[in-house]
């Protein structure tokens, strides 16, 4: 996967502009942005095809993709800021013990890599 394939402000856009009344439409450059971003945020390649069949499941779909980016990233904020913290106190265990949660908790695998990297830098300290 390289950069621009995690670019996943096009489907934020979809997202908000759906969230702002604007009707759903299942185009063919909706169709490929949900093909591309659904497998990135962890929803299996057969599933978003099969909600590719019908506009109402594209829609709810579209809907799920956003919803892991944000949870998502909220999490892993707050896990590295909690892990940090716990660090600067000097409560090793408890920082590696917040990033081995996420790494097993966490359903979208750029974060999850993200947190996984961290833990391996912490214990390499």
């Amino acid at each position: 996967m390289n950069e621009q394939d995690l670019n996943w402000d096009d489907v934020r856009d979809l997202s908000r502009r759906v969230s702002a009344g604007e009707p759903f439409m299942l185009t063919a450059e909706s169709r490929a942005i949900l093909q591309r971003t659904g497998p990135q945020v962890g929803i299996p390649a057969a599933d978003v095809e099969r909600a590719l069949q019908v506009e109402s499941s594209a829609a709810t779909l579209l809907t799920e993709i956003a919803r892991r980016i944000r949870d998502g990233s909220y999490r892993l904020s707050r896990a590295l800021s909690e892990a940090t913290r716990r660090q600067e106190a000097s409560d090793m265990d408890g920082a590696r013990q917040v990033l081995r949660d996420i790494v097993e908790e966490e359903v979208v695998p750029l974060y999850r890599d993200i947190a996984q990297i961290q833990l391996e830098t912490l214990d390499e300290g």
